[in-house]
């Protein structure tokens, strides 16, 4: 008997209904993303900035969604034959992981607003909002063509976006390297899912998991390789080492909002599929996967934590370096949760979703104040924030606070509880080799954290052109730039950029993401108790 028979004599539809409010969030992204693209065909030249209000509009509209979606009940696309089998979700796991996403892709947008007139508006706007969309499904996914799909949705437009800026020679280059490692990581990724499909006859996470354990003999090793090969994939969009060679150059060839939004966002992707496949999908394996991911946890965070120590205040670009390779070390602690879940259950689970939470708040606050520094400091070293207090002393406070945060020390107490809860997920699950390994790296990582944090507050250096004619001339012909001139504010390596008032938009987004800082380390208990529930 046919399907349609089989359907037709039990009384079952072939049509599957679709719960739309479930689906909204990614659904209102996409199609703001679509009303862009549009509008950008009929907006004359000097309406451009309209399209930013728009994407802004539509990422406020998919978050408001989320409200009638908090008691994470809804499941739709269900198999007609088994009702509990669905490729979207909308339980508390998604539903978290689409606030961050989409509250990360608004504080992007935000920061944007002021940059995106220097590139092309229109595909800036749309190509933010479609990754954006990709990422929003990704968390809800619960089978592996869904969630392939949902990745190469978050990340092609992220390609382009690191590419926009035309001419640049560092954007460019940082386009191709992330586009050739991403697609060989997806290649790898894909050859990884149809191994796994070959060995279960199914797609769906939940099925996975029930085939998994009754794989026949000769099969075994097939799917071992495909669970292997599926979780390199979601290895190489979390930075996790040794695929995390692409960051640095990445981050500081792409505009930096889209360093912030990589840096965020596109973790927040890496870790939901990483999460999805090894805790709900993979569970028979959590004896292979469960050690391997507690190594590269331990090596993600020392390369990241060593790297960012070595980076020379003067170098061009260093802060946006610093800041790439911190949150490689940073990839490294929400690593180990999921670690720590091959040994004690998936409840450590909420133990990463929580660290990831405090890091997207802060991190996005320290790009926004990095992208205020650079409209008059375009090198971006980490000596031009020198004296930053002198010259924009709520700034500096609170990029003290972000990296304090950062560093998990008071005042930034949401960044000590929740590397309390990685620790102690850690301990908890019998790696104490790994909360060992943490600890070191919590104190390399406060030396350059303080570091910069100190450097905020000390007396600004005196400008070159201070001492004289002669002075000037020699650094701006040393530095291979004119002298200064008038209307332009001299800057520590000879770049001179005029002064002006400092964007509304990314002052909005430094006072949000302080402001929710400052509100989560008022109530850490918060944290505990989201790192101690079940989110599946």
């Amino acid at each position: 008997m046919n399907v349609a028979a089989e359907s037709a004599a039990t009384g079952a539809s072939l049509v599957q209904s679709i719960d739309w409010l479930a689906i909204a969030p990614p659904t209102l992204t996409a199609v703001a993303a679509l009303i862009v693209l549009v509008a950008d065909l009929f907006v004359p030249e000097h309406r451009k900035p309209l399209l930013g209000g728009i994407a802004i509009a539509g990422l406020v509209a998919a978050l408001l969604t989320l409200l009638p979606l908090r008691a994470g009940d809804r499941s739709t696309f269900c198999l007609t034959t088994e009702a509990d089998v669905c490729s979207y979700t909308a339980d508390h796991f998604a539903l978290v992981i689409q606030l961050l996403v989409l509250g990360g892709a608004l504080l992007t947008a935000l920061i944007s607003l002021h940059d995106s007139r220097k590139l092309p508006v229109g595909e800036y706007w749309f190509l933010l909002l479609a990754s954006a969309a990709g990422a929003a499904l990704l968390p809800a996914s619960r089978d592996l063509a869904t969630l392939v799909v949902a990745l190469e949705v978050a990340s092609l437009p992220a390609f382009a976006l690191v590419g926009l800026r035309r001419g640049d020679r560092l954007s460019s280059e940082a386009a191709l390297k992330f586009f050739l490692s991403s697609v060989t990581a997806t290649a790898v990724m894909l050859l990884g899912v149809s191994f796994v499909y070959a060995a279960t006859g199914t797609l769906h996470l939940t099925r996975i998991a029930a085939e998994l354990g009754h794989v026949p003999g000769q099969l075994d090793t097939l799917a071992k390789v495909g669970v292997a090969l599926t979780l390199v994939g979601f290895a190489f969009k979390t930075a996790a080492a040794p695929f995390h060679f692409w960051v640095p150059d990445t981050y500081v060839g792409a505009p930096l909002p889209i360093a912030a939004y990589l840096s965020v966002v596109g973790k927040a992707v890496g870790f939901s599929g990483l999460i999805l496949v090894t805790v709900i999908a993979f569970p028979t394996y959590r004896d292979v996967w469960g050690p391997v991911l507690a190594v590269i946890a331990a090596l993600t965070m020392t390369l990241g934590n060593v790297a960012a120590v070595r980076q020379p205040a003067t170098r061009a670009h260093s802060a946006v370096r610093l800041l790439a390779w911190s949150s490689v070390g940073q990839a490294g602690y929400l690593l180990v949760p999921i670690a720590a879940a091959a040994y004690a259950g998936g409840d450590r689970i909420g133990s990463t979703v929580a660290y990831a939470l405090m890091y997207a708040v802060v991190n996005l606050g320290a790009f926004a104040v990095v992208a205020l520094v650079a409209r008059t400091r375009p090198l971006n070293r980490l000596a031009d924030y020198q004296g930053l207090y002198a010259r924009r002393p709520l700034v500096a406070l609170a990029m003290g606070f972000f990296l304090l945060c950062l560093a998990g020390l008071p005042p930034g107490i949401i960044g000590l509880f929740a590397k309390v809860t990685v620790f102690s997920a850690a301990v908890d699950a019998g790696l104490g080799w790994l909360a060992v390994v943490m600890a070191a790296n919590v104190v390399i990582a406060l030396y350059y954290y303080l570091q910069w944090t100190a450097a905020l507050f000390r007396a600004p250096e005196p400008e070159a052109a201070s001492a004289g004619p002669e002075a000037g001339t020699g650094r701006a012909q040393a530095g291979g730039v004119t002298p200064r001139t008038p209307g332009v504010a001299p800057v520590g390596g000879g770049d001179e950029v005029a002064v002006g008032r400092p964007p509304a938009a990314v002052t909005v987004a430094i006072a949000l993401t302080a402001a929710a800082g400052v509100a989560l380390s008022g109530a850490p208990q918060l944290v505990l108790r989201f790192a101690g529930t079940s989110l599946f």
